[in-house]
């Protein structure tokens, strides 16, 4: 046997294993989804055995913990700033945030979508770590701008976060030093805009139709209107085919009958999706007088559409791991042409914009639509659908 003298150096066990068995893991989540992971999985990436992985946590749950924690340590540690200025300050925290960012652009779906597997402590938790991130742009902000309250400050602050962490949601190449100083310059446009606050509605909203878009009453459609619901709600892998059934009022057999399975209501919601982009697209785009009228009635289209089918637009942009593989494949081709289209009338009316540079900013608009949208229910009365249509062209011609 070896001595511990000869033993190679780079076989050691580094004294940060832990931080790096819950980085691999992190990236792995938000790569393939976190019931999609394994602890053999992490164990392989990392280099080390399943039995190592045990020494640092107990079970793939506290690796999520350990790494939403850290995520949030790591940004807030990242952005600070001692400047008495308030733009001054605002400035600094804006590189930092975008640094941040773009370095941690492979796990920032833990802030996007991966925290919906915490328990409601741990989930609590996170909730109050964002909190502190936007208290460190709020306070400044308000200082630097006197005609906003707390609650106008925040929304934009809301924005702000929504358009630093859309990078997470997509693998569009862009060079580091140029995401970073698009997402700064975006940053400080949205800072400068009007707050997107919603106007207090004296009446309660009507309930739409249906949160899904479908039909009421053939069986099918049903199941799959409640799937959307609970995926949107608890996510894709804390649902079961008898909790749809519940939902609807029928027993698990009747569902089976219209669905072989959980993966294929999943895409039935994924092709339901894509239709209604594409046709969302196609009425838009009718009768449009050039590039410019395009973006902007693409963008009214996109607006209404999210707030309209929320629940199936969240589930869209979500749920994509959770696919068959070549459901996953044609569906995310039919997204990257969804996406190019926006890029094309972009570029025409940013003739001077380089291609990645305006991926990253479609991206960055159709995540601020897509998170602000399951924050007040759409009703035209509010005033929601003009504010994010003019935030999320502000996003792009900034």
């Amino acid at each position: 046997m070896r001595s511990a003298d000869t033993i190679d150096p780079s076989r050691r066990r580094p004294k940060n294993r832990k931080d790096q068995i819950a980085l691999v893991a992190a990236e792995l989540f938000c790569a393939r989804g976190y019931h999609r992971v394994g602890i053999d999985e992490i164990a392989a990436a990392v280099g080390i055995s399943g039995p190592a992985v045990y020494r640092h946590f107990p079970g793939k749950y506290a690796i999520l913990v350990f790494a939403t924690r850290s995520l949030i340590t790591r940004v807030l540690e990242a952005v600070e700033s001692d400047e008495a200025d308030p733009g001054a300050r605002l400035d600094a925290l804006l590189t930092a945030l975008a640094r941040v960012a773009v370095e941690g652009r492979n796990v920032g779906g833990l802030y996007q979508w991966e925290w919906r597997y915490l328990e409601i402590v741990h989930r609590a938790e996170f909730a109050e770590g964002q909190e502190a991130l936007a208290r460190r742009f709020v306070v400044p902000l308000m200082a630097l701008r006197k005609d906003l309250d707390v609650k106008a400050a925040s929304a934009l602050v809301r924005a702000l976060l929504s358009v630093f962490a859309s990078l997470s949601t997509h693998r569009a190449a862009i060079a580091r030093g140029r995401a970073e100083e698009t997402l700064r310059r975006v940053g400080l446009a949205l800072l400068r805009a009007e707050p997107p606050v919603p106007r207090p509605l004296t009446k309660k909203p009507r309930p739409d139709q249906d949160p899904a878009g479908v039909r009421p009453g053939a069986r099918r459609e049903l199941v799959l209107a409640e799937a959307i619901r609970l995926f949107h709600r608890y996510g894709y892998h804390a649902v079961g085919m008898g909790d749809i059934a519940r939902g609807v009022g029928i027993n698990a057999s009747s569902v089976y009958r219209v669905f072989p399975g959980k993966a294929d209501i999943l895409a039935a919601a994924f092709y339901r999706a894509s239709e209604r982009v594409s046709e969302a697209t196609t009425v838009a785009l009718d009768g449009a007088v050039d590039a410019a009228d395009a973006l902007r009635r693409l963008t009214e289209s996109y607006v209404e559409l999210t707030f309209e089918r929320s629940d199936l637009v969240s589930v869209y942009l979500a749920e994509n791991s959770n696919l068959p593989g070549g459901d996953r494949h044609e569906l995310r081709k039919v997204q990257r042409l969804h996406v190019e289209e926006w890029v094309r009338l972009l570029t025409e009316v940013r003739p001077e914009l380089p291609a990645p540079e305006a991926r990253v900013l479609v991206h960055a608009a159709l995540n601020l639509v897509t998170d602000l949208s399951r924050w007040v229910r759409f009703d035209r009365r509010t005033g929601m659908d003009a504010h994010l249509v003019r935030l999320a062209m502000l996003i792009m011609t900034a």
